[in-house]
């Protein structure tokens, strides 16, 4: 059924009933753009709250951290973070894909709803003047046919009259005779006035306005069609991405079962564990021998040290189940802190003296690395003056050898301190560069051995060799890999497109914000949302 057949006559309710569909397109905008605030104000309070508990950064060195517990919170407050980021990707397509592309098309809609009232408009008006002219002819049809009238009629009685004279009686009939050839044209131009207008009221009623009202009854169907889809983006967009916040949710469960409390005991047992004996039994001390006590081989006699036999020093409380009085006495006084650990436990200065040992044993093979590139250098610089002065770098060379020699005291000494605490070393392997007096290098072992890469390759280009050792330097080594599970357009700027089952190499882990730093083999860097990979890291 069209509206130009059946609403013929209600161009009114056609008129209102288009302009309440424009608004109702307006009105539901309106509800999306506040619904996507909502969700942008959801996520941001998920991220601040995310942040706010999440203490990897500022505590990552603290004992808790080895926890399974700990780091399963740790997992959730990530797994919210990205819950958060699918949250803004929800406001971001509805803002997108409802908002802006119903709003443009609403505009068009107007404008061409305006455009068909207009043409209706002007087709009444043309009725209208046509009308006008038909009623005009009308009435002077009336008007000069009653004068035609009254000039036969005085014709008449004035021939009838005795008394008119001949040149009277022929005067009157002329003028009755022009009066009615008037009103006959008068009749002639209203009876086509009336089928010119007969003929447009047809063409108005029968062709132009169901034309027009059947041109509105498509814009309005369009309309709710288009209206539709908006409905059913709405529940789309966030379909869309349920399958991110199911693997966010899982990943929460996931978290809690990756919770090993016996894991979690034995963590606490390594790192707080003292490495002391139990105290022994308490020895009778026999007070009856009187002048004997002194002499006693019991225990009355000289008391080992505290450290040995903590529990013989009657004095002191039991510090396992009592607190510790705050009273300033010198068996309470802090133990100073000193470069060996002593101060501690057996067991915790063997674990610090070996974290320390790492720590100098990576710093030396900096300095070491440092050394042989510096070496290279010099030989290049010796071989080809033009590239640079090799007088330059005695500095640096000096500089490098005497943190190498530096170091390795270092290292000796602490190694020497973890002999004592009964710890054992892992053996450190490295390569240095000595330099003598002339400003030739040696590549040494560290035991003094000489090794085969000490020589250069003179067959080697010089260029070549110089290439080796700083080509490609501002490409940072890749930390893992990671698989895509879902496809990502890349639009923004610093992101990077993907498409699902891709494998990229990581190059820098997601700091909290739910984007990971990856690299296609070609060399392409980009963000992508952490969420939407699977990502394995190198150990």
């Amino acid at each position: 059924m069209d509206w130009g057949t059946e609403l013929w006559d209600q161009y009114d309710i056609i008129d209102k009933h288009t302009q309440s569909g424009l608004e109702l397109v307006e009105k539901y905008v309106k509800f999306v753009k506040e619904r996507t605030e909502i969700e942008q104000n959801y996520a941001k309070q998920l991220r601040n709250l995310s942040k706010k508990y999440n203490l990897k950064r500022s505590s990552k060195d603290e004992p808790e951290c080895r926890l399974s517990s700990y780091q399963a919170f740790l997992d959730i407050l990530n797994e919210m973070n990205d819950y958060a980021g699918q949250r803004e990707l929800i406001a971001e397509n509805m803002m997108m894909n409802i908002c802006i592309d119903l709003t443009k098309y609403l505009q068009e809609l107007k404008q061409e709803r305006k455009t068909f009232l207009m043409e209706a408009k002007k087709a009444q008006q043309c009725l209208e003047s046509t009308y006008k002219q038909l009623d005009s002819s009308k009435k002077r049809f009336e008007r000069e046919w009653r004068e035609a009238e009254r000039a036969a009629q005085y014709a008449e009685k004035t021939d009838q009259d005795i008394n008119a004279t001949k040149a009277d009686v022929e005067k009157a009939k002329q003028q009755a005779h022009m009066r009615a050839h008037i009103a006959e044209e008068c009749k002639n131009d209203y009876a086509a006035q009336l089928q010119k207008y007969n003929k447009e009221q047809n063409q108005f009623y029968f062709s132009d306005m169901p034309l027009i009202f059947n041109k509105l009854q498509d814009l309005d169907e369009r309309r709710v069609q288009k209206l539709a889809q908006g409905y059913i983006l709405f529940s789309d967009t966030e379909k869309h991405v349920m399958p991110i916040i199911s693997k966010c949710l899982e990943g929460i469960t996931k978290a809690g079962t990756n919770v090993n409390e016996r894991n979690d005991s034995v963590v606490v047992i390594e790192q707080n564990k003292s490495g002391f004996e139990r105290p022994g039994d308490l020895e009778f001390e026999d007070y009856s021998q009187g002048i004997n006590r002194a002499s006693s081989d019991s225990s009355l006699g000289t008391p080992k040290s505290h450290v040995d036999l903590p529990g013989k020093n009657k004095s002191k409380n039991f510090w396992l189940f009592s607190k510790r009085s705050k009273k300033f006495t010198p068996e309470r006084i802090m133990p100073t802190v000193t470069e060996d650990f002593a101060h501690l436990p057996p067991e915790q200065r063997r674990k610090r003296l070996q974290q320390k040992l790492e720590e100098i044993h990576k710093e030396l093979q900096k300095e070491v690395d440092q050394s042989e590139a510096l070496g290279k250098m010099k030989d290049v610089y010796e071989k080809n003056p033009q590239m640079g002065d090799p007088a330059t770098l005695a500095s640096q060379i000096n500089q490098t050898s005497q943190n190498i020699e530096r170091l390795r005291g270092e290292v000796n000494k602490y190694e020497t301190w973890l002999a004592e605490a009964g710890g054992r070393g892992e053996t450190f392997r490295y390569k240095t560069q000595t330099f003598n007096n002339n400003g030739a290098h040696d590549t040494n072992s560290p035991d003094g051995a000489q090794t085969d890469d000490a020589t250069p390759d003179p067959s080697q280009a010089i260029y070549a060799e110089f290439d080796d050792d700083f080509e490609d330097e501002e490409l940072s080594a890749p930390i893992g890999k990671c698989t895509a599970m879902y496809n990502f357009p890349g639009a923004s700027e610093g992101t990077i497109s993907m498409q699902e089952g891709e494998e990229l190499a990581v190059v820098e882990e997601d700091k909290g914000d739910g984007w990971t730093r990856v690299r296609r083999n070609n060399g392409d860097e980009g963000y992508i949302p952490t969420s939407y990979v699977t990502i394995t890291l190198n150990k």
